[in-house]
Formats: structure tokens, C-alpha cells, sequence
């Protein structure tokens, strides 16, 4: 169980949102944290404490009038910890390769490999034959709806038919390196994880999985250790001191 850094970039900004309130139409989300520092600052720091496998989310898609922004506060992040970090938000088989050759150690997809709701294996395919299943990340960032907990897509806007499940993960373990999964509902709100999604998380053993939603306190993050067995990787955003919360950085970066 480790620390995994990130930098979420909305607007041309980087920030903290609350997941759920993303939206496409006018560029909108409810902030709770927006820096005045850039992109290649937080990776930067992430590289002076050596700290890898963290990622990079672009916000807006590419039809924003804010992608060219968010693009260029990329640039900055990767060139600042080349190889240190990955990147995802509108990835697909057309740029993949360039966001790799930009610095980034992986792309993290998932709104491209999904069509009509479904998981569509010929793009999975496809795009994990271009990077190299070593350097692709599959995001199944899901919401809970009644006892499931279905995957997202369009950034966290649109519910697919596809619930996070054991045999889901071990069946797209042959075309990835690991996992990132957002419990957005919880997202931004620092308000506790969503335990049955970790308990879910802890019992897979497949890949290595992050889990990232809802982490306010350090007692959090003793549930997600207990619930998880261990094995689940986590993320802080708006409840780190770096992003205007209360959990010191350098605590949080050697919690095990």
C-alpha cells in the first residue's frame, strides 16, 4: 500500500473538483481547491520525493476551448518528472504514443475502450498492442447504482451497463499493467472511502489497483488498509495540505 501523487487539470488550471459535479457543458465543476501553482511545480515536488506511478488527468475534453491549456500544463508536469508519471483524460489509439513520447510511463484509458456501454475488446486490443500492455492503465472509475458499482465514462458523466466485478478485472488484466478506479461519488468530497468498493478492491489479486474517492483523514486511510488487505494503492486530492486540505503531504507520502 503506497502513496500515489496527482495532478487533475481543469480549465487550464490545476485542481481539486468534486467528482460528481463535472460537467462538459460550459466548462463546468464545482471547485473546492483551484492552485496558483502549475502543473510541472506538483511534479516537480513529486520527483524530489521520488514518489512514481502517480497520475495526470486532463479535465476537459478535447473539443474544450481549455484543452490547449490543459495540454500545455501537461507538457510542463511530464518534462518536469519524465517517466515519473502517467497520464490520462481523452486518450485513445490516435495519441496514445504521444502522450509516452511526451514523458509519461503510462496512458490511463477508459472512455475509448467502451462503446454503447460495453466494453468494446477490439479497441482494447488495439490500443494495448500500441503501448505495450507495460505501460497502459485501465481507469474503471465507477458510481454506485442501487448494489452495483458501474463504470464511468466521459469524465465520470455518462453510466456504462459494465459493474466493477473480480471476473471484470481478471478478464482485462491480460491488456493492462494495473488499475485506477475513482469512487466518484465520493470524489473531492474528503468525506470517508466507499468501504464496500475497497472491501470489493482488496479481495481481487490481479493487478496492482489504486483506489482514489472520499480519503479525508488518516483513519481513512487505516479503513482502506484493513478493507483493502494491504494491496489497494491510494490517492489524496482535496484533503492533502498541497491542495488546501488538512492531511500533511509528507505524512500522507510515507504512510504504508
Amino acid at each position: 500500500m503506497r502513496f500515489r501523487p496527482c495532478i487533475d487539470i481543469h480549465n487550464g488550471k490545476v485542481k481539486q473538483i468534486v467528482g460528481g459535479s463535472l460537467r462538459d457543458e460550459g466548462s463546468r465543476a464545482e471547485n473546492n481547491f483551484v492552485s496558483e501553482k502549475d502543473a510541472a511545480w506538483y511534479a516537480s515536488l513529486y520527483k524530489e520525493r521520488k514518489l512514481t506511478g502517480g497520475h495526470i488527468i486532463l479535465l476537459n475534453p478535447a473539443s474544450s476551448e481549455y484543452y490547449e491549456q490543459d495540454l500545455k500544463q501537461a507538457e510542463g508536469a511530464l518534462a518536469a518528472w519524465p517517466g515519473g508519471m502517467m497520464i490520462g483524460g481523452g486518450v485513445n489509439a490516435g495519441n496514445a504514443l504521444s502522450f509516452l513520447r511526451m514523458g509519461a510511463s503510462h496512458v490511463i484509458v477508459t472512455s475509448w475502450i467502451f462503446h454503447d456501454g460495453v466494453i468494446d475488446l477490439d479497441r482494447l486490443r488495439e490500443i494495448s498492442a500500441i503501448t505495450g500492455k507495460d505501460h497502459l492503465v485501465l481507469d474503471l472509475s465507477c458510481r454506485r447504482q442501487q448494489n452495483r458499482y458501474l463504470v464511468v465514462t466521459d469524465r465520470w458523466q455518462t453510466f456504462t451497463s459494465q459493474p466493477v466485478t473480480e471476473d471484470l478485472l481478471k478478464s482485462l488484466a491480460p491488456y493492462c499493467s494495473e488499475f485506477l478506479i475513482h469512487a466518484v461519488d465520493a470524489e473531492g468530497k474528503a468525506a470517508g472511502i466507499e468501504q464496500p468498493l475497497a472491501q470489493l478492491l482488496g479481495s481481487i489479486d490481479t493487478l496492482p489497483v489504486t483506489y482514489a474517492g472520499g480519503i479525508g483523514s488518516f483513519e481513512d486511510l487505516r479503513i482502506l488498509k484493513k478493507l483493502g488487505k494491504g494491496r489497494l494503492d491510494f490517492t489524496i486530492g482535496s484533503a492533502l495540505d498541497l491542495f488546501g486540505g488538512n492531511i500533511p503531504f509528507e505524512e500522507a507520502a510515507s504512510f504504508s
